[in-house]
């Protein structure tokens, strides 16, 4: 009797899966690195690993539709003549002209006025579309200077030194020369159709007494009137939070790995840097231990995307958060209507990335003429203010509902883990238990 082994499925490796084994083939095909926007696409620790706890009888909720929970924040009250008040803990983040087209720049002008909230100018300078539809604008200050004069930064209210950012910490940016139009190259003083990479180190500072010194040099040119912001990306966030608090920065903005790029290598975005859960509680420590905590704020960025990561993102301690990639969804970019379009450049809504090469069917990350008048800027605008909106009321929701009249009220208390590398990243108990992972139990 002859015996046949059953045929057996095949086994795909987890090491070197499909997306492993085409960026092999690819590589040594053309010999050249990827180059893509947005941010790591690897699952990572986030915020949907955080539970919040809510209230029942050792807690007391508030009734949601009479007792007021408040949203404001005031940025930079550390040095500052002149603070920002917000209505809302989320500002919108930096994204240069340059990298955006102008229509989308001023749409984030206009929802972030509407929502009582800032924008960011990004690397490439100040518009005049963003500053005169922003009511509150962030002015940043980035190695590469492009756009740098003393007249916009008098003319900002905030100024934001970038020292890092999460998707690239390390690194300098990327604008290829087929967004660097005539506008961009005047702007940046750069010659068109040039491909740009931005420094990854200002060069006029080698470590934190140097930027002491920069953060004096700025509030001498804009009459100490402007809080100073200082970025970081997620990579040491206790000695770098610390450092800039020493250096004398009113904020620091913390970006994790999770946030975007307009482009950079691949290779940096999926492996450099921390996820952005992993950096909060460093950064608050480091801030307690100044004794500095709630007297230089702190805002966090990197994959926020809904009102509950602002909630718990607050809750572990931040003053406010910032998002980019959620707002530009918000837009309109990655829309399905534009899904044909979007095959053709060889990808599908949701998946794009390849904000570099100027073709974005939603005229957002673009500089191509045709494309940018797909953006109406108050349409774009309004849709930005409704989601902002929105998120903002998810929070209050969540904050009600631990028994709290301010989201700033939210603590680590709050919440648990559903995993033990988040209760360990996060400072709070894993789900069901009062084991903080390295701190041991009640």
């Amino acid at each position: 009797m002859t015996y046949h082994n059953p045929p057996t499925t095949p086994r795909r490796s987890a090491t070197f899966d499909d997306y492993t084994m085409s960026e092999i083939r690819r590589a040594a095909a053309t010999g050249i690195y990827d180059i893509r926007g947005s941010g790591a696409k690897r699952k990572l620790p986030h915020f949907d690993d955080l539970l919040f706890l809510g209230a029942s009888i050792s807690r007391y909720p508030l009734e949601g539709y009479r007792e007021r929970c408040e949203t404001s924040v005031t940025l930079g009250t550390r040095h500052a003549k002149k603070p920002i008040e917000l209505k809302i803990p989320i500002t919108i983040a930096g994204m240069s002209f340059g990298s955006l087209s102008g229509p989308a720049k001023e749409a984030l002008g206009r929802g972030a006025t509407i929502a009582g909230t800032s924008t960011t100018t990004g690397d490439g300078g100040m518009t005049e579309e963003e500053r005169g539809h922003s009511q509150t604008l962030v002015y940043q200050y980035l190695p590469s200077r492009y756009g740098m004069n003393p007249r916009d930064l008098r003319r900002a209210d905030a100024i934001e030194i970038v020292v890092g950012q999460g998707a690239k910490p390390g690194g300098g940016g990327m604008l290829l020369g087929q967004k660097i139009s005539d506008r961009v190259a005047e702007m940046r003083t750069l010659p068109k159709g040039i491909d740009q990479r931005s420094a990854c180190r200002h060069p006029d500072w080698t470590g934190p007494d140097d930027l002491e010194i920069k953060i004096l040099e700025l509030r001498e040119i804009t009459d100490w009137e402007k809080p100073i912001y200082v970025k970081v990306g997620g990579a040491r966030p206790y000695y770098d939070t610390a450092l800039a608090v020493k250096a004398g920065a009113d904020v620091v903005v913390l970006d994790g790995m999770q946030g975007g790029t307009a482009a950079t290598q691949e290779v940096f975005i999926e492996h450099v840097g921390q996820p952005t859960l992993a950096c909060i509680r460093p950064a608050v420590k480091a801030l307690q231990d100044l004794g500095m905590h709630r007297k230089v704020q702190l805002i966090v960025s990197g994959g926020i995307r809904n009102g509950a990561d602002v909630a718990k993102a607050l809750a572990l301690g931040a003053d406010a958060v910032s998002i980019g990639t959620a707002a530009l969804i918000a837009l309109g970019d990655n829309d399905p209507r534009w899904e044909d379009e979007y095959q053709k450049l060889g990808t599908t809504a949701g998946a794009y990335d390849d904000w570099h090469e100027g073709k974005d069917p939603a005229g957002i990350t673009t500089q191509d003429p045709e494309l940018m008048k797909r953006v109406d800027p108050i349409a774009a605008g309004r849709r930005l203010a409704n989601y902002l909106k929105v998120m903002t009321l998810e929070a209050q929701t969540i904050a009600r509902a631990c028994g709290k009249n301010h989201v700033h009220n939210l603590e680590p208390e709050d919440l648990c883990a559903l995993t033990i590398e988040s209760a360990a990243m996060a400072g709070v108990p894993l789900a069901g238990t009062g084991w903080i992972p390295g701190k041991g139990t009640f």
